[in-house]
């Protein structure tokens, strides 16, 4: 009897270590930030979930700004980001890890004729210089520009990459990555921008210069519109060990499948 008991207060403590403690008390790990960033950090996460039973993994898809202050200010565990951190965001005590990188897909309605772009053609649609699809071989038909609200990852990536920050004349700007989507796919003027792992067929993902956006093509650099999908935490502040155990996992190099499969290119 005296030794079943034992193993049970064993067990007991088992469970406990297992479950972690601190700002994570009972098991959980939160996470914050980018909504481009929401189809790999869910799969990562179920998976967490299911190899650590009694373990909780939770997600708030505010964008990439909004995920790097909540971090900032102790809100979540680890912020997400569809951009690398600032100078003055390092400045201020956050450090990041890449996770994976991500093809930006230049995005039209499936009516849209036109199936590729160059980056120059990109940058004089979003400034203005360019207004109908007919000047770039398409219908005669008005173009309508769709982006992201400022502070989005995905809207900074665009912008730094085809050269037009502050520029943009965007008919609406959305805060979301579905929003976007959805957008462009019920309207046959549209064009706009999101991330290549949350492309779905209600739209058309151009190539750009005669690159399709892939897996392969990001990885080795042809597709030119991609940026990384980083995690956020801050400098010299240890992780719970729970989340620790939690970012050694989505990190490992046993992660790329799940990653890959979400739409992303791991880089481990």
């Amino acid at each position: 009897m005296k030794k079943f008991i034992g193993s049970i207060m064993t067990l007991s403590v088992m469970v406990v270590l297992m479950t972690g403690c601190g700002k994570t008390e009972g098991g959980t790990v939160s996470t914050d930030g980018s909504t481009s960033m929401e189809k790999v950090i869910g799969a990562l996460g179920e998976a967490f979930e299911q190899d650590n039973p009694g373990m909780t993994f939770t997600y708030n898809p505010t964008g990439s700004g909004s995920g790097i202050t909540a971090v900032a200010e102790g809100r979540c565990d680890i912020g997400l980001s569809s951009r690398s951190l600032k100078e003055e965001e390092k400045g201020q005590g956050l450090t990041e890890t890449v996770l994976a990188l991500d093809g930006i897909a230049i995005i039209v309605n499936p009516d849209n004729p036109i199936d590729d772009i160059d980056l120059e053609t990109v940058a004089g649609i979003y400034t203005g210089e360019i207004t109908n699809w007919k000047d770039v071989g398409g219908s005669d038909l008005e173009i309508v520009l769709i982006g992201r609200e400022a502070g989005s990852g995905t809207r900074d990536g665009f912008e730094s990459i085809t050269g037009t920050e502050d520029a943009c004349k965007y008919r609406q700007e959305l805060t979301s990555t579905g929003d976007v989507i959805t957008t462009v796919a019920g309207n046959p003027g549209a064009i706009g921008y999101a991330s290549l792992a949350s492309v779905k067929e209600t739209v058309k993902a151009l190539s750009v210069g005669g690159i399709v956006p892939t897996e392969e093509s990001i990885k080795d650099g042809s597709y030119v519109v991609q940026r990384p999908f980083v995690l956020v935490t801050k400098s010299g502040t240890a992780l719970s060990k729970t989340v620790q155990q939690f970012f050694d996992y989505i990190t490992s190099p046993e992660a790329g499948g799940i990653i890959s499969s979400a739409g992303a290119v791991p880089v481990n």
